[in-house]
């Protein structure tokens, strides 16, 4: 019974999975082809808007979901939410770092997770801009381009290579100021890739050895968190709570302990 049911876990990984990395491959052919000319839709501010190609991604992405899975559940960066009736639901950003995406800036990328009632089963994170696919299923370890990977541990503080990212509500955008200026000179270096899935794809793969954000999205951290847990990486939110819209915390298991304690 056991075994029938470990088989019937591992099919069910190995399908959603084959689906997502399908999918992502798609979407990142039709945002490839980037317009002359954007129509922009204002979201929370200004600064922050989405594309007539996210949408046309998320169209796409939904659709090839629903061909291939009618009973699914979806929560899309752009509104195509529906409920479950199966027991998986579908966490999708159709353009992930869409100012990377409307300026030409690499990076930009499609990031396609599902989740169960415990948590993210599989993730693809897709960016054609740096011809890379990460991968993950849960339990299954994680690969770039089909490889394995592992984030980099054990990494001190002070040689650390941090990602980062910065909201779009000025008033947080100060305060993250006044951090990053206290922690720049006790570090290697910061970055600030702009696409926060692939920041995730990047502690797993070991190009940098950790990253912080807040302001993120379920959808944000769904596919490339699980990537880089699945390389070995800790994510957690402030003080080793859940990940979610307040903190998002990655890193391998050394420099975890140690960026919990500064950002408490």
């Amino acid at each position: 019974m056991g075994t029938d049911k470990s088989d019937s876990d591992l099919s069910l990984r190995r399908e959603l999975l084959a689906l997502a990395i399908d999918i992502a491959r798609k979407a990142g052919e039709l945002i490839s082809a980037r317009p002359d000319n954007f129509h922009l839709s204002q979201k929370t501010n200004v600064r922050d808007f989405a594309t007539q190609m996210d949408l046309a991604s998320e169209k796409l992405i939904v659709s090839e979901i629903l061909k291939a899975r009618p009973d699914d559940g979806i929560i899309g960066e752009e509104g195509s939410n529906r409920a479950s009736t199966s027991g998986i639901t579908w966490v999708i950003d159709p353009i992930d770092g869409t100012v990377n995406y409307f300026y030409g800036y690499p990076g930009w990328n499609v990031s396609i997770a599902a989740k169960d009632e415990k948590d993210v089963l599989v993730g693809a994170v897709y960016s054609p801009s740096l011809s890379s696919l990460w991968h993950a299923s849960r339990g299954d370890g994680a690969f770039l381009n089909n490889k394995p990977i592992k984030c980099n541990d054990p990494v001190d503080l002070s040689d650390a290579l941090i990602g980062t990212g910065f909201s779009y509500d000025l008033k947080e955008r100060v305060a993250q100021g006044k951090f990053i200026a206290n922690l720049v000179p006790r570090v290697r270096d910061i970055r600030r890739g702009g696409a926060g899935a692939v920041d995730l794809c990047f502690v797993a793969s070991g190009a940098v050895d950790a990253f912080f954000e807040s302001s993120l999205h379920e959808w944000d951290i769904a596919a490339g968190g699980l990537i880089a847990r699945e390389a070995g990486a800790l994510m957690s939110g402030r003080n080793g709570g859940p990940a979610n819209r307040e903190m998002t915390i990655a890193a391998g298991p050394s420099l975890y302990a140690q960026l919990v304690r500064e950002i408490g």
